[in-house]
């Protein structure tokens, strides 16, 4: 597979480096502004799991034009998180709209874990009914731009594209 170089650039004004992610993809840098006033759970875990590197190296394992890419899946496969417990669920007044980033998880509201999605275009049905931590603020063209999956198959992506690198901002300043 061949991979792209990653331009870099600065963190947008006035955003607080501790809660924003630099998530590099094969055509460039998202950059992901996390709410942790909204969801300061799933917020920590996903910092820990950035610092830890879990992230490097994962597939964008389902993608479907129109709705949304998720990514996270310990073997890419869509099943599973990390060796950490699953999360409590932190639902809040964040709408699902183009370019929120949510928590993945199975049909029982407490078991986010590791994986999380962001949205293509704006869905209303999954307000309320998953962890919003965050909001793509820089680089969305990026995301538009990572492998779709098969329609007739939940998404699923064959040679999916990957994480290049997350990182904390404020971890990639020093």
């Amino acid at each position: 597979m061949m991979i792209a170089s990653v331009t870099h650039a600065a963190a947008p004004e006035g955003l607080d480096l501790d809660n924003t992610l630099y998530l590099d993809v094969k055509d460039g840098r998202v950059t992901i502004k996390m709410f942790p006033d909204k969801a300061p759970n799933h917020v920590a875990r996903i910092k820990e799991l950035t610092r830890e590197g879990y992230y490097n190296g994962k597939k964008w394992h389902r993608v479907i034009d129109g709705f949304m890419a998720q990514t996270g899946s310990p073997n890419g496969d869509g099943m599973g998180g990390s060796t950490k417990p699953d999360l409590k669920a932190e639902f809040n007044d964040v709408a699902h709209v183009r370019g929120i980033v949510s928590m993945a998880r199975t049909m029982a509201p407490n078991s986010a874990n590791a994986q999380f999605f962001i949205m293509l275009k704006g869905n209303s049905g999954l307000d309320g009914q998953y962890t919003v931590w965050g909001q793509v603020v820089d680089g969305m063209e990026h995301v538009d731009a990572i492998k779709k999956g098969d329609d007739f198959d939940n998404g699923t992506v064959t040679d999916p594209d990957l994480i290049m690198k997350m990182t904390v901002a404020a971890d990639a300043a020093k």
